[in-house]
């Protein structure tokens, strides 16, 4: 073995530690297929966005979106100027057609972000009985929402079409299971082992996002 293949494969082998150490998963570490799903074609949420979408797929009824959330909040601090985090319900079973339905009522009354971490502890954490839409309406009227404007608004026309448009896009990307991350339509989580990798499979998505972007502006 000559002194330049030694040094192209030590240099090679010292990727995933350089990465590890600037506090980025290594683009090594992730497998497309198994940790990561590349979508084609792609369906954005929003295709006139100009920053990046990162979308967490989510429902109040499950249990592991209220374990993720620590790690959601950490990922949206983390995220770069020309990234946005974005919620999206997902309605698996009938059952979790309320929880969707209050999500987009609470973000038309512009409350959404503000009462997410409190809905999800008064579900898991204080167990209180927050099952039916009108339950969920008492929930909002703490931010000030008076219930029967919150169901009008819930069961109207406008939120049962996002709500139908979600399920299609959850449904184009593959999303089977929650909490998910899918990154500007294009990509999407897969197998992960913990909270923590999936956190780092959605950062690592973001730059596979800055590439293919910087790309397209460059042809």
């Amino acid at each position: 073995m000559n002194a330049r293949l030694r040094l192209l494969l030590a240099a090679l082998a010292l990727l995933p530690v350089l990465a590890w150490a600037q506090g980025m998963p290594s683009m090594l570490a992730f497998q497309q297929g198994v940790n990561y799903q590349r979508i084609v074609p792609a369906q954005p949420l929003n295709p006139k966005a100009r920053r990046i979408q990162v979308i967490e797929v989510f429902s109040y009824a499950c249990p592991h979106c209220y374990e993720f959330q620590a790690y959601a909040h950490r990922l949206r601090e983390g995220l770069p100027k020309d990234a946005e985090f974005v919620r999206l319900p997902a309605v698996f079973w009938p059952q979790w057609e309320p929880y969707a339905r209050a999500w987009f009522a609470a973000q038309h009354f512009g409350v959404a972000d503000k009462a997410n971490q409190a809905l999800f502890d008064a579900i898991w954490a204080q167990r209180e009985p927050l099952e039916s839409l009108e339950q969920l309406a008492n929930f909002y009227a703490r931010y000030g929402i008076a219930p029967g404007k919150f169901l009008a608004v819930a069961r109207s026309p406008q939120v049962t079409e996002q709500m139908q448009r979600a399920m299609r896009l959850e449904q184009a990307w593959g999303v089977n299971g929650t909490p998910a991350i899918v990154v500007d339509g294009a990509w999407r989580s897969g197998e992960v082992n913990s909270y923590q990798q999936l956190l780092d499979v959605a950062q690592f998505l973001v730059r596979q996002a800055q590439t293919q972007r910087a790309a397209s502006t460059t042809r």
